[in-house]
């Protein structure tokens, strides 16, 4: 009995382990395609109607667009653009998944600011996507992120 408690056990572990990598997967493209200054790469990662929003020192929130993101893309050359993340939760409910992003961010390899992202993703087609990402910018007290 306790073998069979165990093997329930370690296939709901790793199926939750998949989960999770396929969740972060279109949070790691984007990134990477910044990293590769790939825009289809980039662009590859949002549902159709994302939204992109950061929130300013004051608290206003500022909203930017999808499409003039991912053309800013292709205006750096590979490896200018660099965002190292450090996933510290990932949320569930069914096609509805939020995750939190502590990040430092490299432009042409000097740290030019860091804060965090908040992503929400939808799964479309058994495929998740960014619909919403939030995030903040600070020039201060950064941690680099390896």
């Amino acid at each position: 009995m306790n073998k069979i408690i165990i093997f329930l056990l370690l296939i709901s572990i790793s199926g939750f382990g998949q989960q999770n990598k396929d969740i972060e997967k279109p949070i790691r493209n984007l990134f990477l395609g910044m990293k590769n200054a790939d825009p289809e790469l980039v662009k590859s990662a949002f549902a159709e109607n994302a939204v992109f929003q950061t929130i300013a020192k004051d608290g206003a929130v500022k909203s930017d667009s999808i499409a003039d993101f991912v053309a800013s893309v292709s205006k750096f050359t590979k490896g200018d653009l660099d965002e190292r993340i450090v996933v510290e939760a990932i949320h569930t409910d069914g096609d509805l998944a939020s995750v939190f992003t502590p990040y430092s961010f490299y432009l042409k390899g000097k740290l030019s600011h860091c804060g965090a992202n908040s992503f929400q993703l939808v799964k479309q087609n058994n495929e998740w996507k960014i619909q919403y990402i939030i995030d903040t910018r600070r020039k201060d007290n950064c941690k680099e992120i390896q």
